[in-house]
């Protein structure tokens, strides 16, 4: 069976961190995009299809919440998972509530980021599959046909 390859956006200000885990991810098959802070992540996200974005909250300039915000505006079947490394959950929490898929805590295990990014992932994929089915249906009625 071939394996489709998920598209992440991986945004953290953590240049090591962003690194070394689109490197791991990549490796598993996965296609994985930097970004570096907030606005070049809406910067890449209105140029390039994602299916799922991991975002740290503790970023200079437009931290993860408000990037959170803009993405679930604008990008709105794109799931978020956040990523905090300061010990508390309660931003985290506050992320889910605003849309964010789920959260994990720095340092995170990488195959639970990795289960969490797959199931965000088909998330994202029955969310687009319903769309397209009731796309389909309207169309049958409009031209007359029975759905």
């Amino acid at each position: 069976m071939v394996k489709i390859p998920m598209k992440i956006l991986l945004v953290d200000d953590e240049k090591d961190f962003v690194e070394m885990l689109s490197l791991r991810l990549g490796e598993t098959g996965e296609k994985v995009t930097p970004a570096y802070n907030g606005k070049e992540c809406i910067d890449i996200l209105e140029k390039n299809p994602v299916d799922v974005v991991i975002l740290d909250i503790k970023m200079p300039g437009m931290d993860g919440i408000e990037v959170l915000k803009e993405i679930k505006k604008r990008f709105p079947l794109v799931e978020v998972i956040m990523l905090t490394g300061h010990g508390t959950a309660e931003t985290a929490v506050q992320g889910m509530k605003l849309g964010a898929f789920d959260y994990l805590l720095k340092p995170a295990d990488f195959d639970d980021l990795r289960l969490k990014a797959e199931t965000a992932w088909k998330r994202k994929e029955e969310h687009e599959d319903r769309i397209r089915k009731a796309e389909a249906k309207l169309l049958m009625r409009k031209s007359g046909g029975i759905a």
